[in-house]
């Protein structure tokens, strides 16, 4: 066997090491087998807290939008419901943002990251998240939950007396998040893909950190989806279950989707930029602009009701339950709702991305797949390739990690017919997106009395 200590050389001549050599005498050394297998292990608790903090904020959005409104006499949650939840959340994050440390998290206008998890930023990440996305942000969890599995993989080492090494915090924050991210989704693929374009490595590098997120996001998958089977306790699927199967792409399904791709792609660009309007307004005072921006989506939510005489909640919410609504029935939703539903939710988008805490990725395929729905009467588009374009343009744009989007789409669709209609809108979105003016730079909040402790991850 060839001695792990001995790095072979690519050119006997120059003596210059290949990287493919590089990584074989990695993947050999006592010290790397051993962050595998701790990563391995970590995919266990770091799936059941992921496991527990999704059916939590599951079952207190369901006792705030459902038993509440019944149990005062109201039936379902009438307009002016979202504003004091919103004014609770607005009140909550704020103080967390001032007072704890780590912010409760980055900001959401910021983007998907994977890096600067730590434990001392825990509690804020899970309080902000908790006052957050039950009362009616229009965030989604993943942000959350990639803060949370990095940060307990870190507290986990500590707890071990592990040596903290830069290469491990980065091995082990990865694999924390991996496992965190294949229990929202539901697929350790979307980890790994999603860790791939986040990271923004690649080579033999790539496959040093990958390899343990992989790891980890496999083994959390598997105890995620077996406890929730023992517990009998949902958590929330991100799907779209269309009832009819879809149908054959034609010329008119790719040519709209290419077309439809590039309107969503700028209008998700323009929305983004209101969230970092929007976070650079919160910046000057940070707990009153996050209260009055709060109460700004209440409000956005509210009118919706009151123009729509539908719920508030189809706006002042992830949009991950919606999305099943308006997979499972599409031709429920006229035009003018639909058209509300863009204008509002986007504006409530908006206003969370740059004040509270959560993820860009649930409300954005919601209103992706709005806006399909809505063009699918366009000659020669279907509804289910129009939602497929639509939610793969959208995500593009708004997390500009294209093949993430893509792997993303297709197993949420839950088909593989579309695969090429997601293809062409997510690369259609990305260029778009990127060749619009990027916006004002986001400036990360740094309020007095806060210590922002982070590390690579």
């Amino acid at each position: 066997m060839t001695d792990p200590k001995a790095v072979p050389a690519s050119d006997p001549e120059s003596g210059e090491v290949s990287e493919a050599d590089r990584l074989r005498v990695l993947l050999r050394t006592p010290a790397y087998l051993k962050a595998l297998l701790f990563s391995a292990l970590i995919g266990v608790p770091v799936s059941l807290a992921a496991f527990w903090f999704l059916v939590g904020l599951h079952q207190l959005e369901h006792v705030l939008w459902a038993d509440l409104p019944k149990a005062l006499g109201l039936g379902a949650p009438p307009a002016w419901w979202p504003l004091p939840l919103l004014a609770v959340a607005g009140v909550v994050v704020g103080l967390v943002v001032t007072r704890l440390p780590g912010a409760g998290g980055h900001v959401p206008a910021g983007g998907l990251h994977a890096g600067g998890s730590s434990a001392a930023a825990l509690p804020g990440v899970v309080v902000a998240a908790v006052a957050s996305l039950p009362l009616g942000a229009v965030l989604g969890p993943e942000a959350p939950l990639i803060a949370l599995g990095g940060g307990l993989a870190l507290l986990f080492r500590h707890l071990v007396r592990a040596p903290a090494t830069p290469q491990s915090t980065a091995l082990l924050g990865a694999a924390g998040a991996a496992a965190a991210i294949a229990a929202i989704f539901g697929n350790p693929l979307v980890a790994a893909v999603l860790l791939i374009e986040v990271a923004g490595v690649g080579g033999p590098q790539l496959f040093v950190v990958m390899l343990p997120a992989l790891l980890s996001s496999g083994v959390g998958a598997v105890v995620f989806t077996g406890f929730g089977r023992w517990t009998g306790l949902e958590t929330g699927s991100l799907t779209a279950r269309f009832p009819t199967a879809p149908p054959r792409l034609d010329t008119g399904d790719v040519v709209w989707s290419i077309v439809l791709a590039a309107g969503v792609g700028a209008l998700v660009h323009l929305v983004i930029i209101g969230g970092r309007l929007t976070a650079a307004f919160v910046a000057a005072s940070p707990f009153v602009r996050t209260v009055v921006c709060a109460v700004g989506a209440g409000g956005c939510a509210g009118l919706y009701a009151v123009v729509t005489g539908r719920t508030p909640v189809e706006v002042a919410s992830s949009g991950q339950a919606t999305l099943v609504e308006l997979a499972a029935d599409p031709h429920a939703w006229s035009v003018g709702v639909l058209l509300a539903l863009l204008l509002f939710k986007g504006a409530a988008y908006a206003l969370c991305l740059g004040s509270l805490r959560g993820g860009l990725v649930f409300p954005v395929l919601f209103l992706g797949a709005a806006a399909g729905v809505l063009l699918a009467p366009l000659p020669g588009l279907g509804v289910i390739p129009g939602a497929a374009a639509g939610m793969a343009a959208a995500s593009a744009a708004a997390l500009r990690l294209p093949v993430s989007s893509v792997v993303l789409v297709v197993l949420v669709l839950g088909n593989s017919e579309t695969i090429p209609v997601v293809i062409l809108a997510a690369v259609t979105a990305f260029v778009v997106a990127e060749l619009l003016p990027p916006g004002p730079p986001l400036t990360p909040r740094r309020p007095r009395g806060a210590r922002v402790r982070s590390g690579p991850a």
